[in-house]
């Protein structure tokens, strides 16, 4: 398996191939080759900031040379008007590297402002705010750091580092018992030691899941306010619980309120707005 370095180069180095193909012929054209200069990275609307690491590695993956001087860091609060770094370099690499960082950084700061904003609301109550993988392709291991840097909390990375036994594979199974036993079975005989979260749909599939045990978690799926709370006392604090399937932003408060553990939100990745930042040259 890649490691979230080598998966960040490749990253990278498709999006070059994307964007600048055989040449970027504008600025090979009017730009000459040993010309110098500085471009400030500007903000221009308050937010969390994230993707400042990957940024510096983009630099640094293009041309080793550019010099990046940082003034806010991931995680830090930032309003219209602040300067978060300035790069100094070839002006064909600042014009090169102008847009793929943008569009990371302006990606992740949205993922990791929305993020915040989950977070905050959620205060004092026990529950974490979870991202899903409802991501971009391609650019998951990215989107999910910007979800820490906002303050929420990655769920499984991907369908490798967690059993998520969701109502499909219950379905196909034929039930509930059938899926945890066949689940114990095969990572008893792959020799892996993976946390186990079942998806439940009814008061009757919660019991039925208690009854038969080996699980870590149990998500409640599209269950009703009300609904999850009767769930939470039913389940009395004998596996984690997570809540799930259509929470916004107006309702999330009221199913922390009822204890759950985990509030996963998928619009964390899925439909979340840039944060608005330009690349000048100062």
């Amino acid at each position: 398996m890649l490691s979230v370095e080598e998966l960040e180069d490749r990253l990278i180095d498709l999006a070059f191939a994307e964007d600048i193909g055989d040449g970027d012929h504008t600025t090979l054209c009017c730009i000459p080759e040993d010309a110098m200069g500085k471009s400030k990275l500007l903000i221009k609307e308050d937010g969390i900031l994230a993707g400042v690491e990957v940024a510096k590695k983009v630099f640094a993956r293009f041309d080793p040379t550019m010099e990046v001087e940082v003034f806010m860091g991931d995680g830090s609060r930032v309003k219209k008007g602040d300067v978060a770094m300035i790069v100094t370099g070839k002006i064909r690499s600042l014009l090169q590297t102008e847009r793929l960082m943008l569009n990371i950084m302006q990606r992740m700061s949205g993922i990791a402002t929305m993020t915040d904003r989950y977070v905050e609301r959620l205060k004092g109550t026990k529950t974490h705010v979870l991202d899903t993988r409802k991501t971009t392709p391609g650019m998951r291991m990215l989107e999910k750091q910007a979800v820490k840097i906002g303050g929420g909390v990655n769920h499984r990375i991907g369908l490798f580092d967690m059993i998520l036994l969701k109502d499909n594979h219950v379905d196909f199974s034929g039930g509930i018992k059938n899926a945890i036993t066949r689940c114990h079975k095969y990572l008893e005989e792959k020799g892996l030691n993976l946390k186990i979260e079942i998806e439940v749909r009814s008061f009757d599939e919660i019991r039925q899941v208690m009854e038969c045990g080996g699980v870590d978690r149990i998500m409640l799926d599209n269950f009703s306010v009300e609904d999850t709370r009767k769930a939470v006392e039913m389940i009395g604090g004998k596996y984690e619980t997570e809540s799930s399937g259509g929470i916004t932003f107006d309702t999330i408060r009221d199913y922390a309120e009822c204890g759950v553990d985990f509030v996963s939100v998928g619009a964390l990745t899925h439909s979340v707005k840039g944060l608005d930042m330009s690349f000048k040259a100062c």
